[in-house]
């Protein structure tokens, strides 16, 4: 998409704006459905790492027993946010969160000690749980009375978050087949001002080369400046976004959003050249009373 001589400059600039602005509003579709899938993604994670598993100890687990027991937790490369719960904690947490009826009943605190800690969220599944569950039990017999997660909710956030992910993935596909073709439709449409002059080039002897590469370069910063576009007004939604919805913030994925922003610039380049490349090869082979 190059400009030769004075009166191709004039005519293509206008039209080089409507090519980019056009590729801009593609992209920033584009970057807003990815931006709702790393939020999709980010809260899946994020409440699979709230879900609290709890090692309930035995009556007869000594001190030593329990520390180890927690140390041993402590380093394992998926578990965070450890905590040795004693039964004086217990029972306040539980008197805190219900009501001392139960002081009525009973003289003495019924609550176990427990260790209660979260594991990070690929690990949240029910197998994988399971299988920690046995590991810590068999590594420390005796120690581990009860080993308790709530299973269906584990079960449901797993579900629903493979089920997003598939409806996101799916509507991604399908609108970068949208912005593949709007983009090219947009490119040829701001080549078709420049098929005489493809043409003319051809007829004096150019030869493809020397015709494509300065309008490849052209596409190249042309589709720079689309994606350069598109981030802004993307990063300008999300900024609005977490002003007036404030767990929006939370989710924020800073590594997800740069790695986003770079496919939008590659997108940007790679579609606007290739579809660029593609009209000049149309024009030169197209005879010259078909340009009419």
């Amino acid at each position: 998409m190059a400009q030769f001589g004075k009166s191709s400059g004039q005519k293509g600039k206008p039209t080089y704006a409507y090519a980019i602005i056009g590729v801009s509003v593609v992209l920033f579709m584009f970057g807003i459905v990815g931006w709702f899938f790393l939020n999709l993604r980010k809260t899946g994670d994020y409440l699979k790492e709230n879900i609290q598993v709890h090692a309930y100890l035995s009556p007869t687990a000594t001190q030593k027993q329990i520390l180890a027991l927690r140390d041993h937790i402590t380093s394992i490369p998926y578990a965070n946010r450890i905590e040795y719960v004693t039964r004086e904690m217990a029972i306040q947490r539980y008197n805190e969160e219900n009501d001392t009826t139960w002081k009525k009943i009973m003289e003495s605190n019924p609550l176990p000690e427990s260790i209660d800690f979260y594991v990070k969220s690929d690990y949240v599944q029910q197998d994988s749980l399971s299988i920690l569950s046995a590991e810590l039990q068999n590594k420390f017999p005796g120690v581990i009375n009860e080993f308790q997660y709530p299973i269906k909710m584990v079960t449901r956030v797993g579900s629903y978050v493979k089920i997003g992910a598939v409806a996101f993935l799916i509507a991604a596909l399908l609108l970068s087949i949208l912005v593949v073709f709007s983009i090219d439709n947009t490119i040829r449409l701001a080549m078709y001002s420049n098929r005489f002059l493809i043409k003319t080039m051809q007829m004096v002897g150019a030869t493809r080369g020397f015709i494509a590469t300065p309008m490849n370069k052209r596409a190249v910063v042309n589709g720079f400046i689309a994606a350069v576009i598109a981030i802004a007004a993307v990063w300008g939604t999300i900024m609005i976004m977490e002003t007036v919805f404030e767990p929006f913030r939370m989710l924020r994925d800073t590594r997800g959003l740069i790695m986003l922003f770079l496919l939008l610039v590659v997108m940007g380049i790679a579609i606007t050249v290739y579809s660029t490349n593609r009209s000049v090869i149309k024009y030169l082979k197209m005879k010259l009373d078909d340009l009419y």
